[in-house]
C-alpha cells in the first residue's frame, strides 16, 4: 500500500545523534492499555534507570487521575463532602486547568465532568458492568446530567486547589492519556536521552532522529477496513492522538454506541465520523482535541479546527467507502 507523507512544519530540525547513544526498547501494560517507548541514551544510562524513570511517571497519572482507583486523587475528590477545598499536587492542576480551558473553547464539547454519564451508558469505573450499554430512561439521564458540567468547578488556580461543590464527578479519561505520554518524553528528556519515540494506548509523541538518521516515521491509525492509502509522519516535536468510534463501542439494535459522550446532549457520540486524529506538540492537547473534533462531528469540527490553525484528520463512515477530510493545517504538511 502506498503512503502519503507528511512533512511538520515550522519546526526545527531535530539535531545529530550523539556519540555512543544506545538504542533501548521497553514496553508494559498500564490504564487499561499498553505502552511502549523505543529511544537513544547516554551509554552510561542503564535500562533499569530508564524503565523506573518510565513507571514512576505512568503510576504518578494512576495514582492522581485514575477513577478505577479508589484511592486515587481524583476519587477521593470525586466522593469528598460538599463545601470542602482540595489542595492539588502538579500534575493534577495542569490537566484540570487544561480541561476547563478546552471545556471553554469548544464550549462544552469537552467537559471533565461528564464522568456520571459515562458510567450510566455503561462504559466507566463506575459502571455496574463495564461496556454493556444500557439505554437509561429520560428521567434517570437528566437526573445524572444536573450533576454534570464545568461550570461547577471551581478553581483556585492562585492557591492551586478545587472546590468539591456536592455531587461534581470529575473524569481525565479524554486527557490523562495524552499527557501521561508527555510525561514520559519529559522524564526521558530529564534523563539526557537524544531521540525517542513514546506511546500509550495508540497515542503517541516522537523526538529526534532513530539510530539510522531517519526521523520517527509512524502511520496515522485509521479504522479498520479502511483500504485507503495511508498517512505517515515524521514526529519530531509532535504528537498524535486519535479519537475512533471503533476503539470502545457497544452495538445495539442495528446503532453503534461509541464510549464518547457528548455532554451537551448526555448521550453517547452517534454520527457518521469514525475517527478523528489529531497532530499537536503537546499530546494532552492532542488526545482532548480528538475528543472535541469528535464530539463536534465533521461540519462544526472542521470550523472549530480551522479557526484555530488545528492539523486534524476526519474520517467519516459512507455507505461504500470511507471518506477522509483534512484540515488545512494539516494538508499544508503533505509533501
Amino acid at each position: 500500500m502506498s503512503h502519503r507523507v507528511l512533512i511538520p512544519i515550522d519546526l526545527e530540525a531535530p539535531a545529530a545523534l550523539p556519540a555512543g547513544a544506545v538504542a533501548h526498547r521497553l514496553a508494559g501494560d498500564t490504564m487499561g492499555t499498553t505502552w511502549s517507548v523505543q529511544l537513544l541514551a547516554p551509554p552510561a544510562l542503564a535500562t533499569a534507570a530508564i524503565a523506573d524513570a518510565i513507571q514512576a511517571q505512568l503510576q504518578r497519572v494512576i495514582d492522581e487521575m485514575s477513577t478505577w482507583s479508589p484511592q486515587s486523587i481524583i476519587s477521593r475528590f470525586n466522593q469528598a463532602e460538599a463545601g470542602s477545598w482540595h489542595a492539588l499536587p502538579p500534575a493534577f492542576f495542569t490537566v484540570l486547568d487544561a480541561a476547563l480551558t478546552m471545556a471553554a473553547d469548544s464550549e462544552g464539547a469537552f467537559d471533565p465532568t461528564v464522568g456520571p454519564l459515562v458510567d450510566l451508558w455503561g462504559f466507566g469505573a463506575g459502571s455496574v458492568a463495564a461496556d454493556r450499554l444500557r439505554l437509561p430512561d429520560p428521567e434517570r439521564l437528566a437526573a445524572v446530567r444536573q450533576r454534570c458540567g464545568w461550570q461547577r468547578i471551581v478553581l483556585d488556580r492562585e492557591q492551586r486547589r478545587v472546590l468539591q461543590a456536592g455531587g461534581v464527578s470529575l473524569d481525565f479519561s479524554g486527557i490523562a492519556k495524552g499527557y501521561a505520554v508527555d510525561l514520559v518524553a519529559q522524564a526521558l528528556h530529564e534523563l539526557g536521552c537524544a531521540s525517542w519515540l513514546v506511546e500509550i494506548g495508540g497515542e503517541l509523541a516522537g523526538q529526534g532522529l532513530k539510530a539510522d538518521g531517519q526521523p520517527w516515521w509512524v502511520a496515522l491509525e485509521r479504522p479498520p477496513h479502511d483500504t485507503a492509502p495511508g498517512m505517515v509522519v515524521a514526529l519530531h516535536g509532535l504528537s498524535v492522538a486519535t479519537s475512533g468510534d471503533y476503539r470502545r463501542y457497544v452495538d445495539h439494535q442495528g446503532q453503534r454506541y461509541a464510549h464518547t459522550i457528548d455532554p451537551r446532549t448526555g448521550a453517547p457520540v452517534r454520527q457518521a465520523l469514525a475517527s478523528v486524529t489529531v497532530l499537536h506538540r503537546q499530546c494532552m492537547v492532542a488526545d482532548a482535541l480528538a475528543t472535541v473534533l469528535t464530539v463536534l462531528g465533521e461540519e462544526a469540527g472542521m470550523a472549530f479546527a480551522r479557526q484555530r490553525g488545528i492539523a486534524a484528520l476526519f474520517i467519516s463512515a459512507q455507505p461504500q467507502a470511507y471518506r477522509e477530510t483534512m484540515t488545512p493545517a494539516l494538508a499544508a504538511m503533505l509533501e
